[in-house]
């Protein structure tokens, strides 16, 4: 079939050569086309209950992920020049048009009671205008006497002061959010310029849009750094122009049609599968490298070109198809998920893989049938005398060293278990940054001084419509204190804002201002002051008002606490939830709904819901490369040789990411099912070259043993060397993830290069209980 194949595509070459230069120009339409992602991680699926709970939030409170926050420190903040400095940068802040609330000091505002009119008047502490120290001095005073701003806007001790900027969400959603940071981050420069105090800036919508726009350069970067390491490597191997040219036809066809895929599956480019077009140029070339050193060992044993191609494409179809399916597994299995961002990634690897395999099928046979025969300058390659030499070392080990051989590994397995047993599993939402990016340092400043500014939200529910009106309550308000009073004795965690405080507030300013009544009202003054705060009829709500209307829903049902909190991990996370649900159930019968939602939790589901799914994927994998590789040799005896070599790699990874302290997360468990998937390509090759000597070598296993190792040892230490150079252009990133995944992935695909040229052999030859008879 695959000669009758081959005939076919050299027969049809031209019309073959149109059809897919015509298809890829279509593709190359549907790839201009393609957006970036500005969602965050959409690792949750929709029907799960958390999922569904932040969404309930979401849609009776607002997005909790819409607040960039800005950070100073300086014990000369009140300054006269330093203040109106800051005021102005305000000001720059309220001419970006996406930017619809800011909450700052200079903002800040104070309850005054108007017993004429029974009132609480919002009146701003700051003038736009002061025009000395000494009325600045006096103001601050004020403002200090104020404890609802405590920890909220300023932290006294560390003399440090924050001001947050609520965004636009649908800005945030679109492309136009690059420009609203900038916008920002330029103002902000522009103040440290003029006061020489340091700023600092996080927040959810700065690290989305930071790592978003990362995304998109540093997909630029691998794929153009994949190329280049490709073309140099074939450069060396091919010693060829016009070979190298076309091998690297065949990479960029395939990643035009893995862009054009990815748009018209509906996907956009997100952290995931702006790997994709680097990993096809990856596993791209060594179907080329076969595929060509195929032709050029035919073409020296018959001398005919045309033969030999045909010779090319029967050989190595069938082992180039089984290859590129069984590494499309390694990469599909995702798609299993229920994880959106996972099942974007399998589909588009997937399928970008098999089409690489008919891009590689089809233009490589009609090309090189177009160009001249190879000269013998393009052939010396294959003699490479430091090749042969490590080829005939492992030949003698695997022949002569069968137990040192085994025992050696033996003592690496043990070594790995051991670090497989400290191996930790944490995630964090900035981890995959470096520790000295300016984004990790400013989040870090943001949890030093102000407890952090991760979003957890707390939605208390009564159960009963207006179950928050009138005197009723306020009962319900001082368990939500209680809670709150609980949560901020947690370092990690700042003091919560709630309906709670703002009452606080108001009974401070229905006191005439004194701070020692900043408590929740009582049954006696409860009356008094929410007669205070009831708004006339077409009065327009100030800050103060829209604030507390923001934190109850509509129907007077619900009520929320908002916290702002440490990126502890997914390791601390779920503890401290612990601890605040165990509190929340004695301070809250069966008539109170309460649940914890928010950015945080999501990313806490998230972060679970990936590393189970891509446990789940390496099984599923694993299983159906077997099947794969059981259905290719019909013999469960070389199943099991060709199985063994490549679960070793895997348990030597897991063991060095042990040792070294590389947590499982989802940006590291990911290497296991890529490299299963990719390195299971040198066994499959290695055997159906064994496979088709066998005969040959009158079916004498040793002998065809010998011979395997010959000749394919050639292609596979070159085909390892382009993939461990295409994934080690990974670890230029600065996402901590993606430099995992190149360097881990690589010292995988090694250490299969190594079991599968040393200890298949070793096996071969062990289950080989009868020299001379077929190994079934």
């Amino acid at each position: 079939m695959w000669q009758q194949l081959a005939k076919f595509v050299i027969k049809n070459r031209v019309v073959l050569l149109i059809v897919l230069l015509l298809s890829t120009a279509v593709m190359g339409y549907f790839a201009s086309k393609v957006k970036l992602s500005y969602e965050f991680s959409r690792a949750i699926p929709t029907d799960n209950p958390k999922y569904k709970e932040f969404q309930s939030f979401k849609s009776k409170f607002g997005d909790d992920g819409n607040m960039l926050v800005m950070g100073v420190k300086s014990p000369d903040f009140f300054g006269l020049k330093n203040f109106q400095a800051y005021q102005q940068l305000l000001a720059r802040f309220k001419k970006i048009p996406a930017v619809e609330d800011i909450l700052s000091v200079p903002g800040a505002i104070n309850l005054q009671k108007d017993s004429a009119t029974e009132k609480l008047n919002a009146v701003k502490i700051f003038p736009d205008t002061i025009q000395s120290q000494e009325q600045l001095d006096s103001l601050q005073t004020v403002f200090r006497n104020l404890p609802f701003y405590h920890s909220l806007l300023y932290n006294p001790e560390a003399n440090a002061y924050l001001t947050g900027v609520h965004i636009n969400k649908e800005v945030l959603a679109s492309p136009a959010r690059s420009k609203v940071i900038a916008a920002i981050d330029s103002a902000v420069v522009q103040y440290k310029n003029q006061t020489g105090i340091e700023t600092h800036l996080s927040g959810l919508p700065l690290i989305r849009t930071v790592v978003a726009d990362r995304i998109q350069k540093e997909m630029k970067l691998f794929l153009l750094g994949s190329l280049a390491f490709s073309v140099l490597i074939l450069l060396i191997f091919f010693r060829s122009i016009s070979t190298t040219l076309l091998s690297l036809a065949v990479v960029l066809i395939g990643v035009i049609w893995t862009v054009g895929l990815i748009y018209l599956c509906g996907y956009q480019i997100t952290l995931l599968t702006a790997l994709i077009p680097s990993l096809v140029v990856v596993i791209g070339i060594p179907n080329c490298i076969y595929f060509i050193n195929k032709y050029h060992t035919s073409y020296i044993q018959t001398g005919e070109k045309e033969q030999s191609l045909v010779n090319m494409v029967s050989k190595m179809g069938v082992v180039t198809l089984f290859c590129n399916i069984t590494a499309a597994i390694g990469f599909a299995v995702f798609a299993l998920t229920k994880s959106a961002i996972l099942k974007e990634f399998g589909v588009g690897a997937g399928l970008s893989i098999m089409v690489i395999f008919f891009v590689s099928f089809i233009l490589l046979p009609s090309a090189l049938s177009f160009l001249p025969a190879p000269k013998k300058n393009q052939l010396k390659y294959l003699e490479s005398k430091w090749i042969i030499s490590v080829l005939t070392r492992l030949e003698t080990w695997a022949f002569h060293h069968k137990g040192a051989v085994l025992g050696t590994t033996a003592l690496v397995l043990v070594a790995a278990i051991i670090g497989i047993t400290k191996l930790k599993t944490v995630a964090f939402i900035v981890d995959d940054l470096p520790k000295t990016d300016v984004v990790y340092t400013d989040l870090k400043f943001f949890e030093t001084n102000f407890h952090g500014v991760m979003p957890l939200e707390i939605v208390v529910d009564t159960k009963k419509r207006n179950g928050l009106s009138g005197m009723r309550a306020l009962a319900v308000y001082e368990k939500v204190d209680s809670l709150a009073q609980f949560i901020s004795g947690r370092k990690e965690m700042n003091r919560p804002l709630s309906i709670a405080e703002g009452l606080k507030f108001a009974k401070q300013a229905f006191y005439e201002g004194d701070s020692s009544n900043y408590l929740l009202p009582n049954s006696f003054d409860g009356a008094f002051v929410g007669e205070y705060l009831r708004p006339n009829k077409g009065q327009e709500q100030n800050n103060f008002t829209k604030m507390l209307h923001s934190f109850m829903d509509t129907s007077r049902q619900s009520t929320r606490i908002s916290i702002s909190m440490a990126d502890v991990g997914t390791k601390a996370l779920p503890i401290l939830l612990d601890s605040i649900r165990y509190r929340a159930d004695q301070l809250f019968d069966s008539s109170y709904k309460v649940t914890l939602t928010g950015t945080s939790i999501s990313f806490l589901e998230g972060s679970r819901f990936i590393i189970n799914g891509l446990k789940e994927s390496i099984f599923w994998a694993f299983l159906l490369i077997a099947i794969c590789m059981l259905y290719l040799f019909r013999s469960f005896r070389i199943l099991i040789c060709s199985l063994i070599p490549n679960l070793i790699p895997l348990v030597i990874t897991a063991g060095i990411m042990g040792w070294a302290g590389v947590p499982l997360k989802p940006s590291t468990v990911l290497v296991f099912s890529v490299a299963l998937g990719i390195a299971v390509d040198i066994t499959i090759r290695f055997l159906v070259n064994y496979k088709q000597v066998l005969p040959e070598q009158g079916y004498n296993v040793e002998a065809a043993v010998k011979a395997t190792i010959r000749q394919t040892g050639l292609s596979i230490i070159y085909t390892s060397l382009v993939l461990t150079a295409g994934f080690v252009i990974f670890c230029a990133s600065s996402f901590g993830g993606t430099f995992a995944l190149g360097w881990l992935t690589s010292v995988t695909l090694l250490t299969a290069t190594i079991t599968n040229l040393l200890l298949l052999p070793v096996l071969l030859l062990l289950f080989n209980k009868k020299p001379g008879k077929q190994l079934s």
